[in-house]
Parts: C-alpha cells; sequence; structure tokens
C-alpha cells in the first residue's frame, strides 16, 4: 500500500511538475513594446512583471513607436505585444490586419479612451454650477481674464505646431469667441500649457482652455470637461474641424480615441493563460491620471511605475489573473 501510494504521489508530481514547465514553455519568449511615452512605459513595463512573475514567461521589452510598432507586427510578427495602441492613428491597416488574422484586439489599454477637450478647474467648477457647456463659458469673459488683458476673456490654446492646436482654434471660431469677448493664447510649448494650469491652480483662479488625457496633469490637477453641446459629427471634422485656415468652422465634439492592447495572431493562439491576462488587463483614466502624476512627482521610470501600481492597485489586478499568480507577482514587488 505504501508502495502504491508513493507511486501514486511519484506520478502527480510528475504530473504538475509537467504542467507547470509546460504552462512556462506554452508561454516561452514574449516580446512587449515600450513606446516612449509615460503611461504605454508604464503599462508595458506592467505587463513584463506579470507575465514573467505571474506566468514564467520570459519577457522582454523592446522599443516601439505607434506606426513603426504597428507596422513591423503586421509585416514581421514581432513584436507580440503593443500594450497601449491608440487606433486613430493605425485604423486602417490595424483593422485590415485584424481581418487577415494577422492581430488581434486584446482589451482596451485605458477603459475609456483617449480624451480630449476643453476644461475648468474643479474649484471653478465647483463654484459656478451653471457652467457645464463650451457655450456657457463662452457667455462669462469677465470670469477668464486673460494675462495680458484682463479686459478680455481668455481661452488656453494647445501648443504650436500640435494638430490640437488646428482643433481648437477651430472650435474658438466655431463658439465665435472673439464675438463673446475672448482672446485665444498662445501657450508656446507643452511646458507653457502645463504650467498655466498650475500656476492657476496654485492661485485658485479661472482657467479655460484645451487639455487631453491620460495625463499627469490631469491626475495632479482636478479638473472638468466642457460638454461641448453636440455629438461627434466625422464628415464636419474631416471638412473644417480638423483643417488649418478653415473659414467657416461648425460646433462639434471631439472624436473618441480607443486605446486597446493589440496582440499578434500567433500569440493569442500560442500563450494560453497569459493572453487570457491581458483580455482582462485595463485600467481607467483615472487612474492612468494617478499614476502618471506619481511618475511625475517622483520622476519615476516605467518600471517604478508598473511596481507602484502594483503595490497600491491589488484589488484591480488581482481580478486579472489567477491567484496562483497573485501571489507569485505580490512576493515579486515587495
Amino acid at each position: 500500500m505504501k508502495k502504491l501510494l508513493a507511486s501514486t504521489f511519484l506520478i502527480a508530481a510528475g504530473f504538475f511538475g509537467y504542467s507547470a514547465s509546460a504552462s512556462a514553455a506554452e508561454c516561452g519568449t514574449v516580446t512587449i513594446a515600450n513606446m516612449n511615452w509615460q503611461s504605454a512605459e508604464a503599462l508595458a513595463n506592467l505587463d513584463k512583471i506579470i507575465l514573467s512573475e505571474g506566468y514564467g514567461c520570459d519577457a522582454e521589452l523592446v522599443a516601439g513607436d505607434t506606426v513603426p510598432t504597428f507596422t513591423s507586427m503586421i509585416e514581421k510578427g514581432q513584436p507580440d505585444i503593443a500594450p497601449e495602441g491608440w487606433l486613430n492613428a493605425v485604423r486602417e491597416p490595424l483593422e485590415k490586419a485584424v481581418k487577415e488574422n494577422k492581430l488581434v484586439y486584446a482589451a482596451p489599454a485605458i477603459t475609456e479612451g483617449g480624451t480630449e477637450s476643453w476644461w475648468i478647474p474643479k474649484y471653478f467648477a465647483d463654484a459656478h454650477p451653471d457652467i457645464k457647456t463650451i457655450a456657457d463659458a463662452m457667455k462669462h469673459p469677465e470670469l477668464f481674464p486673460a494675462p495680458e488683458d484682463p479686459k478680455k476673456g481668455a481661452v488656453f490654446n494647445c501648443p504650436s505646431g500640435w494638430a490640437c492646436q488646428i482643433t481648437t482654434t477651430n472650435f474658438y471660431k466655431a463658439f465665435e469667441g472673439d464675438k463673446h469677448g475672448f482672446t485665444l493664447v498662445d501657450t508656446g510649448s507643452a511646458a507653457g500649457l502645463d504650467g498655466s494650469i498650475a500656476k492657476a491652480y496654485e492661485r485658485k483662479e479661472p482657467w479655460l482652455g484645451y487639455y487631453w488625457g491620460p495625463t499627469a496633469i490631469l491626475g495632479k490637477y482636478p479638473m472638468v470637461k466642457l460638454d461641448n453641446g453636440v455629438a461627434w459629427d466625422e464628415k464636419e471634422w474631416n471638412r473644417c474641424n480638423a483643417i488649418a485656415d478653415c473659414p467657416d468652422p461648425k460646433p462639434n465634439g471631439w472624436p473618441k480615441a480607443d486605446i486597446f492592447t493589440i496582440v499578434t495572431k500567433k500569440f493569442a493562439d500560442s500563450a494560453g493563460d497569459a493572453f487570457e491576462y491581458l483580455k482582462k488587463r485595463q485600467i481607467s483614466t483615472e487612474e492612468a491620471n494617478k499614476l502618471l502624476a506619481w511618475m511625475v512627482d517622483n520622476q519615476a521610470t516605467g518600471e517604478d511605475g508598473a511596481k507602484y501600481y502594483l503595490k497600491n492597485n491589488e484589488a484591480t489586478w488581482s481580478k486579472w489573473v489567477s491567484p496562483e499568480a497573485a501571489e507569485k507577482i505580490k512576493a515579486a514587488v515587495q
């Protein structure tokens, strides 16, 4: 009987050991695009830690950027994973590659997608609950005095040379900023735009202008998005809102920027539990904003940001993985 039990134990141990090895072998070497902006770097490192520590993958980061990464994934099948793909920039070739079974959508990387809007500080919104739309704000230039001419209201524009400078200028025209007594403020650079928000917050002053998310600024300084009052019209957007020097822009909404994790079909078919994890892994815009704010304040790397997120958001990320994987990941980041 003892021999039988011993034999049974050895067989079972061998089976489970084989299963664990097979699971790691099934995952194998995984290449992850480490794109060159903070949120993408944090997500890439998050995936590397979870896949390596939780699933036994041999995960490695490779340098990436939106167009080159997706081109390489489509043409060469590498890298295996693009953790944060902004789809609007590559939507046509991406959709084609998905139909041709070259690429696969995993899950939204940022649940709500990218956000563009005109914003006001939360403390200002709380003090002026009647201002909920751009049209509402346009009725009150006296509430948003311009730095150079306090008799006019200020709308802070996107930095020169950015596509959002064109769209913000056209929205300013569409909502008749000049007619309502406003002026469009050239912020000059991303630092200038960020600085104008930080300065307003430090002094608890009014602020009105363009910004986008997820970003560290929106994580550090709570802002309220103004409603455009109309839904997005793609035809009108392409006719005028996104065109420089368009003479007759109309009010319009902002297009939603879908942000997804994309993997190669080969990885999706062969990675087993590792792919199941990526089908669940997504963070909210608010979580992303807070993480980015922490990274900026602490001059943190993408790896630092990933570890910080894992230490402080266990209730969220533990739902993406098995209990066994969760324990391994927790032990790795302590």
